[in-house]
């Protein structure tokens, strides 16, 4: 029976809604252990840009899968889904309940619902696309999905050259659109899944959490921070690690491309945009409860709505 299934806190939201500081309310007061759910915190080095949590907070409430692999490296959601099914299992095996928390929404879906198998990438194809891409530009290709798989483009940004370039590749080497691949897989996922998603009431209050929030971070060294990165000489533009919100702005203020004031303006803006395609894919996300961040008793409401659901 689907209630006998131990239970999993997925704990979800955009970007600077306080996921972390409701995690870190919630390791208090209830038996959990944290996964982290971010295609960014893995990344080992990015640390002020990612908002992940402090050396502090993580002595008081350890986060599994931050810092796990290098900037140069690639980290998949096939890959986060064996990560992640690992440290569930391992948690559960102690009596404990998996806490997962972050804002990559495709990561609490893939987890839950399996991802198709899907062709593996064709240096070829991809060239072809980015060649394509340069002429045209990838809103282009953009539209180009959208007329063949519109559920793919709704969740991709006009912008997201990875993203665009790997639906079209797909839907090129395997005859199918993405979407269609996926509706025909489902996983089997053996938990019981409390899906909380935490955001204030209004967008415009969330928005100025974004300005302010990265305000501080550059007031606390971001861009020193990436400076380092850009150091190594073994970074570059097109790897997911460096394309994060932030980085790549301040990347191209670093090579000259942005001055310090567009730089500013643009991070905000990209933070802005990811936040909406968050809150596009929460949305669409079945039986989720949503917690408004700004409540003075948001820990005691998210409690409450654990035990409501762990009993029925």
């Amino acid at each position: 029976m689907k209630r006998a299934l131990p239970p999993v806190i997925f704990l979800m939201g955009p970007t600077a809604a306080g996921k972390t500081g409701l995690a870190l309310a919630l390791h208090a007061r209830l038996p959990v252990e944290i996964v982290s759910v971010d295609s960014s915190q893995v990344y080992r080095g990015m640390d002020i840009g990612t908002a992940k949590p402090t050396p502090e907070e993580q002595a008081s409430a350890p986060h599994r899968l931050i810092d796990i692999r290098d900037p140069s490296e690639i980290y998949s959601a096939a890959q986060f889904c064996d990560d992640a099914r690992r440290e569930i299992a391992a948690i559960v095996r102690t009596g404990r309940i998996p806490l997962l928390v972050g804002g990559t929404m495709f990561y609490f879906r893939a987890l839950e619902y399996g991802l198709a198998p899907l062709p593996s990438a064709d240096p070829a194809v991809r060239a072809r696309l980015t060649e394509e891409a340069q002429v045209y530009g990838w809103p282009a290709l953009h539209a180009r999905l959208a007329a063949r798989d519109p559920g793919s483009a709704a969740r991709i940004d006009p912008n997201d050259a990875q993203r665009i370039q790997r639906a079209l590749e797909i839907i090129e080497l395997s005859g199918q659109t993405p979407s269609a691949l996926n509706r025909a897989h489902r996983a089997n996922f053996p938990y019981r899944a409390i899906k909380l998603a935490l955001a204030p009431a209004g967008r415009a209050r969330l928005h100025e959490q974004i300005d302010r929030r990265f305000e501080q971070m550059l007031e606390r060294g971001l861009v020193a921070e990436v400076e380092a990165l850009h150091r190594r000489g073994d970074l570059n533009l097109q790897l997911p690690s460096i394309r994060t919100v932030g980085y790549r702005q301040i990347w191209r203020y670093l090579t000259g491309e942005l001055n310090y004031s567009e730089m500013v303006v643009q991070a905000k803006a990209a933070t802005r945009q990811l936040a909406k395609r968050q809150f596009t894919w929460l949305r669409r996300y079945p039986e989720v409860t949503w917690l408004d961040s700004d409540a003075a008793d948001l820990a005691e409401r998210a409690v409450e709505t654990v035990g409501s659901a762990s009993a029925g």
